[in-house]
């Protein structure tokens, strides 16, 4: 019914119910009660998520390994957004063992992929492979910088996460309100740090593993992994 960024609604049902308007073939929407945001429920197609839960168990749908699981749309900056279809069978059996190759987790870790779940390592890192795992997994809404910038380190602390993997882009932003933040927390935790989405710079490198790290935790960078 909504979503919070940086303390501000967005109308995610409103923006739905434009795109089904444009759109053919589409029988169902399935609506989560997060915001208690006031909402239009189309009559005979939406339906809320708790609800659909009440009802009696369903089996799941037997799948070929070559059927679509998602489609995956460029942002549109360079020309035409471009949809990549991901399949059932390669793409996750991949995802969730890179993730068991590059970080080894166990079943007492808790694994924290900080990344935008619309994004392809989102996607991969905080919804399928952690699945697939059965990992403890945190998810988070909004900004890691609101309502303050010690947010990441303050969720670091309350869950005990032990493997945080995010982006040199999110690195270079808390870098710039300083060591402080990090410092006023616990976060013993961590055994293991991870990037991707593009090459980490030496600066974003050292204060990982420095400040954040403590200069004891590893960190694997699976720009390679995730991007090719």
């Amino acid at each position: 019914d909504g979503a919070y960024r940086k303390g501000k609604l967005i109308d995610l049902k409103n923006i739905v119910d434009r795109a089904a308007d444009l759109s053919t073939g589409i029988d169902n929407v399935i609506v989560v009660r997060n915001a208690n945001n006031k909402i239009s429920m189309v009559s005979d197609r939406d339906y809320y998520y708790d609800e659909i839960l009440e009802d009696s168990y369903v089996e799941p749908e037997r799948m070929d390994s070559n059927d679509p699981l998602f489609i995956l749309y460029t942002s549109g900056t360079t020309g035409k957004p471009k949809g990549i279809v991901h399949g059932n069978g390669g793409y996750p059996v991949w995802v969730a063992n890179t993730l068991k190759w590059a970080f080894d987790p166990k079943d007492e870790d808790r694994w924290w992929c900080a990344a935008d779940i619309g994004w392809i390592t989102g996607h991969s890192y905080i919804v399928f492979a952690p699945l697939l795992l059965g990992l403890t997994s945190i998810i988070y809404e909004g900004a890691i910088d609101y309502p303050k910038p010690d947010r990441m380190w303050e969720i670091i602390e309350r869950y005990g996460v032990n493997i945080l993997y995010t982006s040199p882009t999110a690195i270079r932003l808390l870098m710039k309100y300083g060591e402080k933040y990090p410092e006023s927390h616990d976060l013993s935790s961590l055994k293991y740090l991870g990037t991707a989405g593009e090459p980490i710079n030496p600066a974003a490198w050292h204060w990982y593993y420095e400040v954040i790290g403590k200069n004891r935790c590893p960190i694997i960078d699976t720009y390679w992994q995730t991007e090719t």
